[in-house]
């Protein structure tokens, strides 16, 4: 698959051919970060680091919240690698800092090692010095200490002429299961097609900043269909991963979703783009499009506007969505209009009672000797929980994101217990 490039100058998007030449900036980096993101991780480079003149570490901070990134350049300690990781990296990518003693102190599965080759040998310091050793030497030396393998071909860099694809399924073969992404010339979709089929991903930039590659065909490069009429089955997912309907896409509905953003699929019954919303007002944001593992179905993921996916109007294309999912939508239209009488308008109505509620179900729930108990009092806390958390405008989308992001942190606290609070000291109105 694709993993888009963003590489960072003086905090703008740039382009270099074979490593030293400035051939394009595309400015500010966020939106192409935004966008990229809506195809997986994204590869952000910061030259400037790696060649020992400054950073781009704020900018890259803000990266970080738009799209899932892998982060390289100028990482040289086990400790940069770390912040990286915490501040919420994907994963790091390592150049000449990635040897046997730094490996060791990290994470395998969130660690790429950055091999660099110019004409055989692996080059390192921004690609001014050789180190007489060969790509397969170093992935000899590293296997099993990293997750993953990025190896650029510096004279094919930024050339738009093609990659070494000859030397891919030996790379691949030395790499024993580590995941090995090519960069370097990476130009037509062809070339993601047959890198992907020898079991390698593609770093591309250039052909997508030039335009010479179309980030949605380049995407698509990989995909197969087992229909007669070439679609893709698309499950369509919000943001906690519900279910809300089965559509098929395309590669003219591709182009146009990532284009937009948007919920864009091909209807089979008007044989035309169907634009999710258009005439209903249902729109669904698009939040990221996966490819399953066989290449042949998608899942696009959306934060669906208006009553939910259905025409009939329910939440799904099977009735109402169930369990937290269906209560979070429940609760968010309830915040905005809860009807007259309700006990959800009657908590809004009074945040002291309903301090006092979540710390007596929290209670309750520590107190809990069998697992039914246990239950009970769960879906208590978690129900008045998630009317606090609706009530100051949060969403369970967010707090599934946040747990997300601190499953990906790799320094731990000591998580020792605080001192009990009680609901008159966090909740003013609850000393009335």
């Amino acid at each position: 698959m694709i993993v888009p490039s963003i590489d960072l100058m003086a905090n703008q998007t740039v382009q270099l051919v074979n490593g030293r030449d400035l051939a394009l900036q595309a400015g500010d980096p966020r939106p192409i970060a935004r966008r990229f993101g809506l195809l997986g991780e994204v590869a952000v480079i910061d030259l400037d680091a790696a060649l020992g003149r400054g950073s781009n570490r704020e900018v890259i901070a803000d990266l970080l919240d738009l799209a899932r990134c892998r982060v390289g350049g100028g990482i040289r300690t086990a400790a940069d690698a770390r912040r990286w990781l915490d501040a919420g990296a994907a994963k790091v990518i390592l150049g000449t800092a990635a040897t046997p003693s730094i490996l060791r102190e990290l994470p395998p599965e969130r660690v790429i090692a950055a091999l660099d080759v110019n004409r055989g040998e692996v080059v390192v310091e921004g690609w001014r010095r050789g180190t007489g050793r060969t790509v397969l030497d170093r992935i000899t030396e590293l296997r099993g200490l990293v997750g993953g393998f990025l190896v650029t071909f510096v004279e094919q860099e930024g050339m738009l002429q093609g990659t070494r694809l000859d030397l891919v399924p030996e790379i691949v073969s030395a790499a024993e299961g580590a995941r090995v992404t090519i960069a370097g010339g990476v130009t037509t979709s062809n070339d993601i097609l047959m890198l992907d089929r020898m079991g390698a991903d593609a770093q591309v930039g250039m052909a997508l900043y030039t335009g010479r590659l179309g980030l949605a065909d380049a995407f698509a490069a990989p995909l197969v269909s087992d229909r007669g009429d070439g679609l893709w089955p698309t499950v369509i997912v919000d943001e906690l991963g519900t279910a809300l309907g089965l559509a098929y896409s395309n590669s003219e509905s591709l182009r146009l979703a990532i284009d937009r953003a948007r919920g864009v699929y091909y209807s089979r019954s008007r044989r035309n783009l169907w634009k999710k919303g258009e005439q209903s007002g249902c729109t669904q944001e698009l939040i990221r499009i996966d490819a399953d593992c066989d290449r042949d179905t998608l899942r696009f993921t959306v934060r669906q506007r208006g009553p939910g996916f259905c025409h009939n109007g329910t939440a799904t294309c099977w009735g109402r969505a169930g369990g937290l999912s269906g209560l979070d939508r429940l609760l968010r239209d309830r915040t905005a209009a809860a009807p007259s009488g309700s006990y959800v308008a009657r908590l809004l109505a009074d945040p002291a009672l309903l301090a006092r509620k979540l710390a007596e179900e929290c209670g309750e729930l520590t107190a809990a000797a069998t697992a039914d108990e246990a239950v009970r009092e769960a879906a208590d806390v978690l129900f008045f929980a998630l009317v606090s958390l609706r009530a100051r405008g949060g969403a369970l989308a967010d707090v599934a994101a946040e747990l997300d992001r601190r499953h990906g942190v790799v320094t731990r606290r000591p998580g020792d217990a605080k001192p009990l609070i009680s609901p008159s000291r966090t909740c003013p109105e609850a000393r009335r």
